[in-house]
């Protein structure tokens, strides 16, 4: 099932963790490389199945996950 462009979600692969494209490359993986400080081509260099466009969804679909209301009980 895809959730986001180039972001897709099996629950029989990767324990239903978003994944890029299907691959088992989880969209975890990127952003902890991106953390620990490569760049977009760094990693497409170092994981060759992958595409620019793959980092920056990861960034979007991060962002849009964690960009939601927080509702406070007064």
């Amino acid at each position: 099932m895809e959730i986001f462009p180039l972001i897709t979600v099996n629950p029989a692969q990767c324990g239903g963790r978003p994944c890029v494209r299907g691959m088992r490359i989880r969209v975890s993986d990127v952003l902890d490389l991106l953390a620990s400080g490569l760049s977009p081509d760094d990693i497409v260099a170092e994981m060759p199945d992958l595409t620019r466009e793959d980092v920056y969804s990861c960034i979007r679909f991060a962002s849009q996950k964690i960009d939601h209301p927080v509702l406070i009980a007064v």
